[in-house]
């Protein structure tokens, strides 16, 4: 027990609180910074430098977080760095709440953290906080020191000195790792026009559903609309929670590399961003109910916002990381969550089935290519020319076997999924080992279905009876055979 003399009447013991808080339990030091540049969005700043560096190769680093905020008057400056010293305590309108975060997140990181504003153009003044000098018995050095005239209007700067808690050996690590998650955790706010630099560099947005992020000529898009659901407040009133859902192209994407796919997001960014207030605070498996998380759910997104007058619903701590929903808010959004989960699942294993499919149909679309030139001309809005093939299967009607449509020269043949010929006839195909054999076979029968697909595009456009789609029928597949 410590020796550091207390009043009876004493709720805490400084040297040990002190220590404790230090445990206060960010996830990093993304999640602990994430604490400074919300207090700095509360005060109407548009510009947050965030600044690292490290006397020599052996020193802790020293982090400093400035920005062209509001400021603080004296008064509040002396209770920023109390626990629970927030002239925003328990509100509701933006990031803050508990007037933990400040001193809690820098003593997370830093054994010494300053804090330093300035208002009107006037002088600047400090204050803090130093775990060293507390535990060995020392007072917090909270009453404001005067200092230089201040260089700018008005602004906050916050400095971390001796952070022995990051995990980072090179600074350069750091700053990337430090970019991807604030990128990611503010992306809104950056979008919107915020400037976020470390080390002068800016912070650019990360988009975790990919809706704006364009590779390979092709971004990810929304599922469906926008689901609401509303729920009560604590305070008598009602919020919304918002969701969307974003499924990525796996037709374009696919066959990127897997160092690729991760370093873009594609592997491993599947799940769910939690944002409050516009700010991601977690991320993961969220209020998806029994669904497991798979490897098929990399391939779509999901994204909850919500305003913090739901804060109980979503069970959000003084630290603002991670959600513990309550049952109400289970009861209101997981099941349809969980239902359309499943349902995007089913969607990404199709697409990869027709993905698979389309690959080994390949060399019966091109000999139903070479084959094209000897058969009758199908025009289409007065042009002719060869048409090029395409075999793919989807999820259609239950009482249709297949489409087919010919457009841009190209006769799309999509196969029903669903239907029990596929799995009847062509899943066992595609189940068959390599061999002449096995090839030759479903070469056979993607020719015989490639060959009615023509001929039925061929005789719709000329308006001709059933006896003659046989015959044409018949005659077509003969000639792709021949080209076997």
């Amino acid at each position: 027990m410590s020796t550091q003399a207390t009043r009876a009447d004493d709720l805490l013991v400084s040297s040990n609180f002190i220590r404790a808080v230090r445990e206060s339990g960010y996830l990093n030091i993304a999640t602990a910074l994430a604490e400074l540049i919300d207090n700095s969005l509360q005060a109407t700043a548009t510009d947050v430098s965030v600044t690292i560096s490290r006397d020599t190769a052996d020193a802790f680093p020293e982090i400093v977080v400035e920005d062209n905020g509001t400021g603080m008057s004296k008064a509040e400056l002396e209770f920023c760095l109390r626990f629970g010293g927030s002239s925003r305590f328990d509100a509701r309108q933006s990031f803050g709440r508990f007037g933990m975060g400040l001193p809690a997140a820098s003593l997370s990181q830093a054994r010494r953290v300053e804090v330093t504003s300035w208002q009107s153009g006037g002088y600047e003044s400090t204050v803090a906080l130093d775990v060293d000098a507390i535990v060995a018995g020392s007072g917090p050095t909270l009453v404001a020191h005067r200092g230089a005239h201040s260089t700018s209007e008005s602004g906050c700067r916050v400095r971390w000195i001796q952070c022995d808690r990051i995990e980072y050996r090179r600074l350069a690590w750091l700053g990337k790792s430090l970019h991807r998650d604030l990128g990611r955790m503010y992306r809104r706010f950056l979008v919107a026009g915020l400037n976020i630099t470390i080390n002068g560099v800016p912070v650019i947005a990360v988009d975790p559903m990919l809706l704006t992020t364009k590779i390979e000529g092709a971004t990810a898009r929304l599922a469906f609309d926008e689901l609401q659901y509303e729920l009560e407040t604590t305070e008598g009133g009602t919020s919304f929670v918002k969701v969307r859902f974003a499924t990525l192209p796996l037709q374009r994407w696919h066959h990127l590399d897997s160092v690729t796919k991760r370093r873009l997001g594609i592997v491993g960014g599947g799940g769910v961003s939690i944002l409050r207030a516009g700010r991601e605070i977690a991320r993961g498996w969220h209020l998806m109910g029994r669904k497991r998380k798979e490897n098929y759910d990399d391939w779509w997104r999901c994204e909850i916002e919500f305003e913090p007058s739901l804060d109980e619903h979503f069970g959000i701590t003084n630290n603002k990381q991670g959600i513990r929903p309550s049952a109400t808010l289970r009861e209101a959004i997981e099941p349809e969550l969980e239902s359309i989960a499943r349902l995007l699942n089913a969607r990404v294993r199709q697409a990869f089935e027709n993905v698979k499919l389309q690959a080994v149909s390949e060399a019966s679309c091109r000999i139903a290519a070479a084959a094209d030139s000897d058969l009758p001309v199908i025009t289409s809005r007065g042009r002719g020319g060869a048409i090029q093939y395409r075999l793919g299967s989807d999820v259609l009607p239950m009482d249709v076997m297949f489409q087919s449509t010919l457009a841009q020269r190209t006769l799309d043949l999509t196969l029903n999924a669903d239907h029990p010929a596929f799995a009847a006839l062509y899943q066992p195909l595609q189940a068959l080992e390599c061999g002449t054999v096995a090839e030759q076979l479903r070469t056979s029968i993607e020719l015989f279905l490639l060959s009615f697909a023509r001929s039925a595009v061929q005789l719709e456009r000329a308006g001709q009876p059933l006896n003659d789609l046989i015959q044409a029928w018949s005659s077509t597949y003969r000639r792709m055979l021949q080209k076997s």
